[in-house]
């Protein structure tokens, strides 16, 4: 057994970090197309056998390319299956080996840990490739610069290089910081050519944080185009066509905001959609018209039957109505609005207005139809020509079938993540189609010149937005014709334009922009297969027939095998080479333990640091709390399960809540697993199957409250059960319980106290989505300071502007054991 100094001395090695010695972050983008390498090395200066990580945020459209650790592990990407079984073959054989979870839409963080012996180097290399988009007129390149501590040798290297010129660059102040550009940071640039390169000497890096660069790197610039056909370049037998005419018209819409005010949306949610909504409101043009919806289980339309012209008057009325917002509506409603069924198919054409649907939900259909094909089919048949814009607040959101409905309805669906700034994203996204310039967009090639053309026909074309369409070029054309069509703010406008293919990548510039994109001269070709693979999984996503969806799965892991890129139907998969095989290299050593390469979203509220962790202020899905701060007039919402993730066996939850000489009060919550995410396997999910309000009278008994995912149960003065499908009320002492018809449990402790309970369920639910309760603190004014628990210290120290940190130990064994809570002032 070890000695007492000996195992603290082993401790202490266990929570120090091996010694970062290069970070180096190199990207080069050739019209649009950015291919983006990081390196990260580290030396085990210890004298222990220690873990080393590489984590890396990806662009949610990015798809790995390649990873090499060290000289000898490089990862092959195959199709998931056969992925699969080379490393359970692997692991059988006693080989190390590791998987990448196949890429899905959560996928934002890269992460591989290998075990590195004591005086050893090791290497990691990241490749990943990915097409900017262009949105309110500008392209933005992100790159995390994250080794987690200070390092000697960090650099960011990027060489942007754009045949039509580039019109602006500006590198922004690194994202978790309020500084200008970041010191270090020197920008060469030409008509055609910039380099930008970041330096951070160890004073740089510890002037930001002392804990070394933990932030975004972001570009924005824009590019000339001054044909209006677009831009249009072939090489190697593959074209790129990228269309965005500037200085056109704006064309007046009918734009429908349809809102969910369900109780999910209760607090920030619903907060932050009535700020955007205000804002939205007073941009809109006196040449638009519109209307607002707001569902739940009724329809509740703003102005019946009709969008109305936004004067002054009207977007004043809408404002007022916004605030108000209680009432209740639906998609159909909307759909009737922008396409009557008597307006006819010349609707568009004599109005010149581009009919929009903007759809904001945070749930599933529960009420009403709720099968997703019949959705599907009645929003299809209703819209007509509207196109249909879905946005998913939060992680509870049907986002499949969101996507779904904006495929077949001409539009697009994104994300509204549960932060802070939900507001600015809903805002944001209303300005990139605010301004629709054409409508009907076909932008066609010859059958005789061009095939395995990507999609070329367009709903809209909005202001700051970029259409590209890539396809290959048959053998001995010499002149590529164009053809554009679409229609403007007054008629239909046709172009063509004969396109020369040269045999030539073209010219450099002054900055020799070519000697630094070496590596992806090709760039048309990889763009055409990057592509391709995109529209073939869309296209699956939108087919019910099996047959079909086989047919575009082995269409779109074909491509991807050739083309070495990580996608929803392929995975990445590294195992050690047999000695025979390859050679070790001296500095780079064999992992002695199997390496763990796991891909996981970070949308995390906790730091995790051994056992501790310092929670901050967060906003997620479900299960979560919200509690409302009196003193700064905000609510705090926090996600339990990114806290219990950081103890290996948690059941349950003792939250205290003590108000100040009224009541006492004790709330219990029952923890149950849920499966872990694709990609997640060591995050811990869990939700609450139960809870207990337990209430210190003082008279003649006690109030116990016990709520579970079908009933609520009222003990103390005899026992009152309220099934959730069903309407009542109970009062106790002056405690009372209501059960509504929105599955909600409101709870009325005292005056400044009240709690919320909601009940989800989800009547067609994915293997992630479980049963679960939700607890709010709806109205935390009657609340003291001395109020204690995970809610009471996260109040008062909230209010404080202190951190608290959570020391978690493993309660299996112990079925009812509070949380410690320790306050410090220490940052």
């Amino acid at each position: 057994m070890l000695s007492s100094p000996t195992f603290k001395l082993f401790t202490y090695f266990l929570c120090l970090q091996l010694k970062v010695t290069d970070y180096l972050v190199k990207c080069s983008v050739v019209s649009r197309y950015a291919v983006t390498t990081v390196q990260s090395s580290v030396w085990n200066q210890l004298p222990i056998t220690k873990e080393a990580a590489f984590e890396v945020d990806l662009p949610s459209s990015a798809f790995i390319s390649n990873f090499t650790i060290g000289k000898v592990y490089v990862a092959q990407v195959k199709e998931r299956a056969a992925a699969r079984k080379i490393y359970d073959a692997a692991k059988k054989q006693g080989k190390t080996a590791g998987l990448v979870a196949t890429k899905s839409r959560e996928i934002e963080k890269f992460r591989v840990a290998v075990s590195v012996p004591s005086g050893a180097r090791m290497s990691f290399f990241l490749t990943y490739e990915e097409l900017l988009q262009r949105r309110l007129g500008r392209y933005e390149l992100t790159l995390g610069l994250r080794p987690s501590q200070l390092v000697q040798n960090l650099t960011l290297d990027v060489c942007i290089r754009e045949r039509t010129g580039i019109s602006f660059l500006k590198v922004l102040p690194l994202r978790t910081t309020n500084t200008d550009a970041p010191a270090s940071t020197h920008v060469e640039q030409s008509p055609e050519c910039a380099r930008v390169r970041y330096t951070p000497t160890l004073d740089q890096q510890k002037s930001i944080s002392s804990n070394g660069l933990n932030a975004d790197f972001i570009i924005q610039y824009d590019v000339d185009l001054k044909d209006l056909i677009g831009d249009v370049q072939v090489f190697d037998g593959y074209f790129v066509h990228y269309f965005a005419p500037r200085g056109l018209p704006v064309v007046p819409k009918d734009v429908i905001f349809v809102i969910d005010v369900s109780s999910s949306m209760i607090g920030n949610k619903i907060k932050q959609t009535k700020q955007a909504m205000s804002t939205i409101l007073g941009d809109l043009r006196e040449g638009d018209h519109f209307n607002i919806i707001t569902f739940s289980d009724k329809v509740h339309t703003w102005k019946k039957g009709k969008t109305v012209r936004a004067t002054r008057q009207n977007v004043w009325e809408a404002k007022e109505f916004v605030k108000r917002i209680i009432a209740e509506g639906s998609l159909l409603s909307a759909a009737q609005l922008v396409n009557p069924p008597s307006s006819g198919p010349s609707r568009r054409t004599s109005s010149h207005r581009v009919p929009l649907v903007i759809f904001l939900t945070d749930g599933e259909a529960t009420i009403g139809v709720t099968s997703s094909e019949t959705i599907l089919s009645n929003a299809k048949k209703a819209l007509g020509s509207a196109s249909l814009f879905g946005l998913a607040f939060g992680d509870d959101a049907d986002f499949l079938l969101l996507k779904r409905l904006a495929l077949e309805n001409r539009g697009v669906a994104r994300m509204v993540y549960e932060d802070a700034d939900a507001a600015l994203q809903l805002k944001g996204f209303y300005d990139e189609v605010a301004s629709p310039l054409l409508s009907d967009i076909q932008l066609s090639y010859l059958d005789d010149q061009a095939f395995d053309v990507t999609r070329s026909l367009f709903p809209n074309y909005f202001q700051g937005s970029e259409l590209v369409v890539t396809g290959r070029v048959k053998t001995g054309v010499k002149d590529l014709k164009v053809l554009v069509s679409a229609i403007d703010s007054k008629q239909q406008m046709k172009l063509e334009n004969d396109v020369f293919i040269s045999q030539e990548n073209g010219t450099t510039d002054s900055l020799e922009c070519s000697g630094d994109l070496e590596g992806i001269s090709s760039f048309v070709h990889r763009l055409w297969a990057y592509f391709t693979i995109k529209e073939l999984l869309l296209a699956k996503l939108n087919s019910t027939n099996p047959a079909t969806q086989k047919l575009l799965t082995d269409k779109a892991t074909n491509l991807s095998l050739k083309y070495n890129f990580v996608t929803p139907v392929t995975s990445l998969v590294v195992v050690k080479p047999d000695e025979d095989e390859a050679t070790q290299s001296p500095t780079t050593p064999e992992p002695t333990t199997a390496a763990t390469i796991t891909t996981t979203a970070t949308t995390t509220a906790t730091t995790k640091t051994s056992g501790a962790g310092v929670a901050k202020k967060a906003v997620d899905g479900d299960p979560h709390f919200v509690v409302q701060l009196a003193k700064l007039h905000q609510n705090l919402c926090f996600t339990s399960n990114k806290i219990y993730n950081l103890t290996l066996s948690f059941w349950c939850l003792n939250v205290y809540i003590c108000l100040l000489s009224l009541q006492d009060i004790i709330v219990d919550g029952h923890l149950m697993g849920a499966p872990s995410k694709d990609g997640a396997e060591d995050r811990l999910r869990n939700y609450f199957d139960q809870l207990t309000i337990s209430v210190v009278t003082g008279n003649s008994g006690d109030i116990m409250i016990t709520l579970t995912l079908d009933a609520v149960v009222v003990e103390g003065e005899g026992r009152d059960t309220l099934p959730i499908n069903q309407q009542g009320s109970v009062t106790r002492q002056g405690v009372t319980v209501t059960v509504d018809n929105h599955q909600s449990c409101w709870i009325e402790l005292a005056e400044g106290v009240q709690f919320l309970v909601l009940f989800h369920h989800y009547k067609h639910p994915s293997y992630l989505q479980s049963a679960h309760l939700g607890f709010y603190i709806t109205d935390g004014r009657g609340l003291s300071d001395s109020t204690q628990g995970l809610l009471g210290a996260y109040t008062k120290a909230s209010t404080e502007n202190e951190y608290v940190v959570f020391f978690l130990e493993d309660v299996s064994s112990h079925p009812r054991v509070p949380l410690n809570v320790i306050k410090t002032n220490s940052k």
